[in-house]
């Protein structure tokens, strides 16, 4: 992994040297307003970063894939701030967990680090873009049905999601995303599933 990321031959041998911790779906990494000590890695799986309002309405930010890190977790470790979201594997996953000391130190002792670094800033905030963009200015419906393109390029025909999900994914309520789908199926375009969303004609 360490090798994939360009890393020099130092740093990732420091890498290989920090044994990788195995977690389960839905395991907490990160919580709004903590303290950051240390960032992940992920080497396999992935991990959501969200936001949660008062009445628990959760917004996802992003997904942390493997090769990447979580640039907030970062940025809050470099400059000794709280945590602005939250962190939940996603699927189950297989991390480096890098201390924080070791994140400020390479940042001057490494270049391929700090590449990475301004890489995962460019990517994330590209990312936020689109993410306030498609709240902005895009409908809901036409938000649903572009999420469920890219659900369906990456799973087939047959999308193991919830309606919960799906919501936090185009951030709306859970009642607009069921009649939304619902409004999908009674005209042929999908059939919904008990935890699944099957397509059956062009969305």
């Amino acid at each position: 992994m360490s090798n994939y990321l360009g890393f020099e031959k130092e740093l990732s041998d420091l890498l290989s040297e920090i044994e990788p911790v195995e977690l389960s779906s839905d395991t907490q990494i990160l919580k709004e307003h903590s303290f950051i000590k240390e960032i992940p890695i992920v080497v396999s799986g992935s991990v959501k970063v969200y936001k949660t309002d008062e009445s628990g309405k959760e917004i996802i930010l992003y997904r942390i894939l493997p090769g990447q890190s979580c640039i907030l977790s970062i940025a809050s470790c470099l400059n000794d701030k709280e945590s602005k979201a939250n962190a939940k594997i996603d699927a189950n996953a297989k991390l480096i967990i890098v201390p924080g000391n070791l994140v400020k130190e390479w940042i001057d002792k490494y270049p391929s680090w700090r590449k990475f670094v301004h890489n995962l800033y460019y990517e994330r905030l590209e990312e936020v873009l689109t993410l306030v963009d498609n709240i902005a200015f895009k409908q809901v419906d036409s938000r649903l049905l572009l999420k469920l393109r890219e659900l369906q390029l990456l799973e087939g025909n047959s999308i193991k999601i919830t309606h919960q999900e799906l919501a936090s994914e185009i951030a709306t309520a859970r009642e607009v995303v069921s009649r939304l789908l619902k409004n999908l199926e009674i005209q042929g375009k999908i059939k919904l599933e008990r935890g699944e969303i099957r397509i059956l004609q062009k969305l």
